[in-house]
């Protein structure tokens, strides 16, 4: 039985407003509050310990997006499987959010914090899910966009609201957003229609090798979906330099930290209009031409030139370095994710195969960090940006063997001559 299919208008509010208020809940804690809760329980040693935070609850936050989404995929529920996992995650997820506030300890802090990246993450699977589940091919592009767009409205709409109640004590402020990630996602249930899906039980036995490609598809069954994970991969790497910027505002520019949190809000809020507009360009642009690949081309490029404009020791430059970057990388997450919604290889998987894919987008986060000393010990900044920079261009020669829209992947080309040899025989 076929799921349930909400209007697409109907749909866009609903993953709009839900999915946008838990990241604004999610992602404002993750950029403010968990890192001042650290720094107060543990002053003199906050830069160690909000490294020990941040490490741990990354390994939760990759895992719990593919485990997250399998379990998705198989939930078989009247209410829906997309809908369960969005109320479920959501709902622990800010409960767990709380859980920081009352830590007393650093250890408190990172259970909480990996449990709440942990759950946020199965709502997080739910919501990309929507777009194969419900979306047809034609507007997938235009939804992509859509999708790209929330990230940067809701994260400004984040930073506005904390600077508004920036005086309120440490319980207002994580009771606030504690409350936004949980009551976004149970608004959109009232909009996203879904219904019970109805799976058939196959009794035949499988390989040891086919178990696993139900963990990970078959790369030389579906090539495209691992060279799509390594091109994100790849593009998110570069893209991560941008983590760095706070510190080498103050390192190699020497500013105080006022100075440095203005600059930073300033291009940061800069870069999200950017992002926004690109996003929503780049994605109905590859809609109406039915061509995904050349965007993709174009975007690496732009976010590469960005990136070498960072070794320019110059504010006016950095300003547009982010501004480069950010248009690069709204109009190539857009257009990718419509992409991978092509490739990939089970629609019975699709929450799960999305999961392994944002392992891609989010490993990058965790490991520009861990390999930055290196970098920057070898030839400092300029080495730094030189070599993430490349990273996106080598990604163009991943995405080089994913077909075009309009052209068949390898798996159906596949199923077309085993169907046709079989005729003939």
């Amino acid at each position: 039985m076929e799921t349930i299919k909400t209007p697409f208008p109907r749909l866009v509010a609903g993953i709009f407003i839900g999915y946008g208020l838990m990241l604004m809940g999610f992602m404002t804690t993750a950029a403010l509050l968990v890192p001042l809760r650290v720094m107060a329980i543990d002053p003199k040693s906050y830069a160690t310990s909000y490294g020990l935070v941040a490490g741990v609850s990354a390994f939760f936050a990759l895992i719990g997006n593919p485990i997250g989404g399998a379990i998705s995929d198989r939930s078989n529920v009247a209410f829906g499987r997309r809908r369960l996992w969005i109320l479920v995650g959501s709902l622990i997820g800010s409960f767990c959010i709380m859980c920081v506030l009352f830590s007393k300890t650093v250890l408190g802090v990172v259970i909480a914090w990996s449990a709440s990246q942990f759950f946020f993450n199965f709502s997080w699977a739910a919501y990309t899910a929507l777009i194969p589940d419900q979306v047809e091919e034609s507007k997938r592009g235009t939804m992509s966009g859509i999708f790209g767009v929330i990230v940067p409205v809701f994260m400004t709409a984040g930073m506005i609201l904390i600077n508004v109640i920036v005086n309120a004590t440490d319980a207002v402020k994580f009771t606030t957003f504690a409350c936004i990630g949980v009551i976004g996602p149970i608004i959109s249930l009232f909009i996203i229609k879904e219904g019970k899906m109805e799976f058939v039980k196959k009794s035949d036995k499988i390989s040891v090798g086919e178990r696993l490609s139900r963990v990970f598809p078959n790369p030389k069954k579906y090539p495209e979906f691992t060279w799509a994970l390594f091109s994100k991969f790849l593009l998110m790497m570069g893209y991560a330099s941008s983590l760095y910027l706070t510190v080498m505002l103050g390192d190699r520019m020497h500013m105080n930290q006022v100075q440095i949190t203005a600059t930073y809000s300033t291009i940061m809020i800069i870069g999200f209009i950017f992002t926004a507009i690109a996003s929503l360009a780049g994605g109905f642009l590859s809609d109406k031409i039915r061509k995904q690949k050349v965007f993709l081309y174009v975007s690496s490029v732009i976010i590469t030139i960005g990136i070498v404009m960072y070794v320019i020791p110059n504010i006016t430059g950095f300003f547009a370095a982010a501004v480069m970057i950010s248009i690069g990388g709204g109009c190539f997450m857009a257009v990718d994710t419509a992409m991978v919604t092509r490739v990939l290889p089970n629609k019975k998987d699709t929450a799960k195969d999305f999961g392994i894919m944002n392992v891609a987008n989010c490993l990058p986060q965790s490991l520009v960090p861990a390999i930055a000393p290196l970098l920057l010990s070898v030839g400092g900044w300029n080495f730094f940006y030189i070599f993430l920079a490349l990273m996106p261009i080598i990604g163009i020669f991943t995405i080089r063997p994913i077909p075009e829209v309009g052209h068949k992947l390898k798996s159906e080309r596949e199923v077309e001559t085993n169907i046709h040899a079989k005729t003939i025989v």
